[in-house]
């Protein structure tokens, strides 16, 4: 998987759809028709997490678990960000292995879920 670099692509995939875990957050977008090409991935961990050691580790073991799990779950022609939470830094590997695999989920989940039903055209609203 290629990795997201510049800053504005970071912005671009702010924009996209999200899901949060207990460890991180993603973010996804498709970059649209004439922009294909495999899936990229971007790490990032702010400051307020911890100093550089910690921030570094847990941008590692994201990136592990990206590497492990991206294969399964990233769709060509999409953009991803990993947010790093602190709670990576503790957590077991197989904890954000499981949260990575839900957000890739939900992320490319259907936006008209089985928890909303839909009126069709004919249905009058009461």
């Amino acid at each position: 998987m290629q990795r997201l670099l510049k800053r504005q692509d970071f912005l671009f995939v702010r924009d996209g759809r999200k899901a949060s875990a207990a460890t991180l957050t993603l973010q996804a977008r498709n970059r649209g028709e004439g922009r294909e090409g495999g899936p990229r991935a971007g790490f990032t961990v702010t400051k307020k997490t911890g100093g550089a050691v910690e921030r570094n580790r847990i941008r590692r073991r994201l990136r592990e678990a990206v590497r492990l799990i991206g294969a399964l779950h990233a769709r060509d022609g999409h953009d991803y960000v990993v947010i790093g939470r602190l709670a990576a830094l503790d957590a077991s590997f197989a904890t954000i292995m499981n949260d990575l695999a839900t957000a890739f989920g939900r992320v490319h989940a259907d936006r008209h879920g089985a928890r909303h039903t839909h009126r069709s055209a004919g249905e009058a609203v009461r």
